[in-house]
């Protein structure tokens, strides 16, 4: 009953480590995205300002 239980608890700590390792990728993958999403976003002259100004010029 010992060896199982040390059996469990190894393969929960490698578990744990193994998903802590992919959450550090899929941190490292969102930082990536993000950091070019921020430089797309720079580079289209400002996409959201001024998105309102478009649909109501027309109609005085």
């Amino acid at each position: 009953m010992l060896w199982i239980l040390l059996l469990l608890l190894i393969l929960v700590v490698f578990g744990f480590g193994f998903t802590m390792q992919a959450l550090w990728w899929v941190a490292a993958v969102l930082l990536v995205v993000w950091i070019v999403g921020f430089a797309m976003r720079g580079r289209g002259g400002g996409g959201r300002g001024g998105g309102g100004r478009r649909y109501g010029h027309g109609r005085r």
